[in-house]
């Protein structure tokens, strides 16, 4: 029963992802359409989306946590960090800044998750 659990959150993590991605994507693309640098789009982005994240995974993917918002701060703050040095590795590699974020993007879902159910959306205390 554990291991259905676990597929559902895993399911609904994927769902909100999709959502928090579209969200914040489409904030990182519209500020580089607005003519900004792709560096100042993505941090832009990601300080909005965080709070938007945030609301999208404790209520509706890690439903069983108590109240986290630091640790998830903290969390996206590390996650920043990767995601920005993912974009300069991408970027050297594709020219294209909408490309580049995309890949990028991609790249920390798996590793997010993962922080997010060990570290961060700890279960309640009973």
């Amino acid at each position: 029963m554990i291991a259905r659990a676990r597929l559902l959150e895993i399911a609904r993590y994927l769902v909100a992802g999709v959502v928090n991605t579209a969200f914040g994507y489409g904030l990182y693309a519209g500020l580089i359409w607005l003519g900004l640098d792709r560096y100042v789009g993505q941090a832009i982005g990601y300080v909005l989306g965080t709070g938007f994240n945030y609301l999208t995974y404790s209520r509706h993917v890690f439903t069983d946590a108590g109240p986290a918002k630091a640790r998830f701060v903290a969390s996206y703050a590390v996650n920043y960090l990767i995601n920005l040095a993912g974009l300069k590795a991408a970027s050297h590699l594709i020219p294209n800044p909408y490309a580049a974020g995309a890949v990028t993007t991609l790249g920390v879902v798996a590793l997010n998750y993962l922080v997010l159910r060990r570290l961060v959306f700890r279960p309640r205390e009973a």
